[in-house]
């Protein structure tokens, strides 16, 4: 299953977005309006290029081995306010270069699988196809975040093919399990859409480091179950190498 956390490129709707933000005394330019919906246009093609390997790789381990690894996936496009403003806390001009060159999360997919099997098995089957290429890897389901946040982030270049010809265009792929998922929603939700006091705060906080810990002990507990039950491959924890 997939839930698209977007709308379909909508033309007139970026053009009225990019005319209306601020900067200062500057405008988009008719032409930079042009090229910032090409852009989105190619963002948005690599997304679904992605998902669409994704889906096939699910289906494959549903017929060789009666087992779904994806429990479900999200794709995403920023918005316009979201990837300006991400350019302007780094400091950039407010350019398509700009993005092109220094964002790499434009387009988002989110992979929620089964098991941390899953997850490891499906990136690497992944990153082992000849059209794509691996640009970064953050594992942190191995070096969790401080706060307890597990999850397997890889950024993957995939062509695009227009009239044009090819166009390669990262995309953000966070791979993850359900456990790690709806941990992650909470905590997501306690830091950016609470006005809890300090105190309470702090103490919800310490409380998901906790829980974070014991689901990751029944992670593997499970995860041990379903291997002698099941004979989907595993990569042991071994995430997907940059640069292939």
């Amino acid at each position: 299953m997939i839930l698209d956390r977007h709308s379909r490129i909508n033309t007139s709707e970026i053009q009225a977005r990019l005319k209306t933000i601020n900067l200062g005394d500057e405008r988009f330019d008719p032409e930079e309006v042009g090229r910032f919906i090409d852009m989105m246009q190619i963002y948005e093609g690599a997304m679904y290029e992605i998902s669409t390997k994704l889906e096939i790789l699910d289906d494959e381990f549903q017929v060789r081995f009666s087992h779904d690894p994806i429990h479900h996936m999200e794709r995403r496009l920023k918005s316009v306010n979201s990837i300006i403003g991400k350019l302007e806390r780094k400091g950039l001009p407010v350019a398509v270069d700009s993005v092109r060159d220094h964002l790499f999360d434009v387009a988002g997919i989110r992979v929620i699988c089964n098991y941390r099997d899953d997850v490891y098995s499906v990136s690497n089957y992944l990153s082992a196809q000849s059209d794509i290429q691996v640009l970064r890897v953050k594992d942190y389901i191995k070096n969790p975040k401080v706060n307890g946040y597990r999850s397997l982030h890889v950024i993957y270049a995939v062509p695009v093919f227009l009239s044009s010809g090819p166009h390669y265009t990262p995309v953000e792929v966070q791979f993850r399990t359900i456990a790690m998922d709806y941990w992650a929603s909470l905590e997501h939700a306690l830091r950016y859409k609470t006005d809890l006091p300090d105190a309470k705060l702090n103490e919800h906080s310490q409380t998901l480091l906790d829980c974070a810990r014991s689901l990751q002990n029944i992670e593997v507990q499970m995860q041990n179950i379903h291997r002698d039950i099941n004979g989907a491959p595993r990569m042991e924890g071994q995430s997907p190498a940059a640069g292939r």
